[in-house]
């Protein structure tokens, strides 16, 4: 048995939508589908970025900037051979709208899509906001596991829209934009999926930009671990929490095209099997694939005897809590430690550099706002010697000033800092140093 989620580029238009329903059929095992709103087309923004417009206005402007929307469906409808399908909820929605919630307005995409595609393949609509469940605008796991099962027990052949669910209060709450990943992802282990296939626009991960490095290539297999790492730093294919549901259950995760059914894509298995032998790559290189992030703030802080202060790095970390600044990276020697953390404005920054200084009475302190973030991620780093010594060199002929090294605790990463300004030249030397 397979969940099976679609993105918004798959169901952007009526002939994409068409496509969809020919896969779902293809499939007997596909039983269990989600989905999002529709995505950009050439001549239209996404969906949810229309009605993040009708959320932000009132009155008659939000009326009339919603036509847009129920317009953008109407076509759906009539592309697929369903006229006034729709006409019940869009009904509905309209009513609503004078008073409805931010949450609610944002979700109609994915609400209304969902109707579509069921009517469209003669399977059950299911609504999220009876599955998916949040503690005021925190998700709630746990009820939500039991929920969600108990829900769908016994179901089979059902769509349910991503993105969103609901309180204790019946009030809609979203997830951050991507989130129809992570429903899709709820949605697998509540029924016990064998596998969750997540249909996009690209065949798969890449082992690096493809945009900076036209020949990347495909990655066939990823484990979870290594699929973290690489989100993390920029590899949008799927949202970096919706792994958390799956890997709990070890149900492997299969990035697929919509648009392409020869591309064999990504499948992303638990980090445990990879490693006892039950998957192995095309290639045999012990890197997977690089990626990163520029525009991070780096603090540099020197004191001396700074290693016998105890809870030193815990009081400069709590002026970042203070502030609600995220830290990434913590490097650190004997006499000084820099914090490398996502990037603020200037008076957050100001006020966390006096915290600091109050706190910790640094001999010195200095603040960078230029660090780009590049990961080497790999299994196979750790049997493989020089791994380190090869990317120091290769950014060292390339003229690029290495800022900050960090080699992860499990060793499937080494975290490399350089300037902005160096970024792309330093990402396509250790693309080329390690042939990925």
């Amino acid at each position: 048995m397979k969940a099976v989620k679609f993105g918004g580029t798959s169901m952007s238009t009526a002939d994409s939508i068409l496509r969809v329903a020919e896969i779902i059929k293809k499939d007997r095992d596909r039983r269990f589908v989600v989905v999002s709103a529709p995505g950009k087309t050439d001549g239209e923004d996404k969906v949810t970025d229309m009605l993040i417009g009708v959320a932000g206005a009132k009155g008659k402007e939000r009326a009339e900037r919603f036509e847009s929307v129920v317009s953008r469906f109407i076509a759906l409808c009539d592309g697929v051979g369903l006229h006034g399908a729709l006409d019940g909820e869009l009904a509905q929605i309209k009513k609503a709208l004078p008073s409805a919630s931010y949450c609610y307005i944002l979700s109609r995409g994915e609400y209304l899509c969902a109707h579509l595609l069921a009517e469209l393949i003669g399977f059950t609509f299911i609504d999220a906001a009876d599955l998916v469940k949040f503690s005021g605008i925190a998700y709630d796991d746990d009820l939500t596991k039991s929920v969600c099962k108990a829900g769908l027990k016994g179901k089979l052949g059902v769509v349910i829209p991503g993105f969103y669910g609901s309180n204790e209060n019946g009030d809609i709450v979203t997830f951050s934009r991507g989130g129809s990943d992570v429903s899709g992802a709820i949605v697998a282990r509540a029924v016990n999926a064998d596998i969750y296939e997540n249909f996009t626009d690209v065949d798969g991960f890449m082992t690096c930009d493809p945009r900076l490095v036209p020949h990347a290539s495909t990655i066939d297999v990823l484990t979870y671990k290594e699929l973290r790492e690489l989100s993390y730093m920029g590899a949008n294919v799927l949202h970096p929490e919706s792994i958390f549901p799956v890997q709990k259950a070890n149900i492997p995760i299969h990035i697929l095209n919509t648009f392409n059914e020869n591309a064999s894509g990504t499948k992303i298995v638990p980090t445990e099997e990879f490693l006892a032998g039950g998957h192995s790559r095309k290639n045999h290189m012990p890197i997977t694939a690089i990626a990163g992030r520029q525009h991070f703030f780096s603090m540099h802080i020197d004191k001396s005897m700074m290693n016998a202060e105890i809870g030193f790095v815990r009081r400069v970390l709590s002026c970042f809590e203070k502030y609600g600044v995220s830290v990434e990276h913590i490097p650190s020697g004997i006499d000084s430690m820099t914090v490398v953390f996502t990037a603020v404005d200037t008076e957050t920054c100001n006020s966390l550099i006096e915290a600091v200084k109050q706190e910790v009475n640094p001999d010195h302190i200095s603040l960078s706002r230029d660090i780009a973030l590049i990961t080497i991620v790999g299994h196979g780093m750790k049997s493989r010697p020089g791994t380190v010594a090869r990317a120091i060199n290769r950014l060292s002929h390339a003229n690029i000033n290495l800022r900050m090294l960090d080699m992860g605790a499990s060793e499937i990463n080494l975290i490399l800092g350089v300037s902005d300004s160096d970024f792309e030249r330093a990402l396509v030397a250790l693309i080329g140093e390690f042939e990925v």
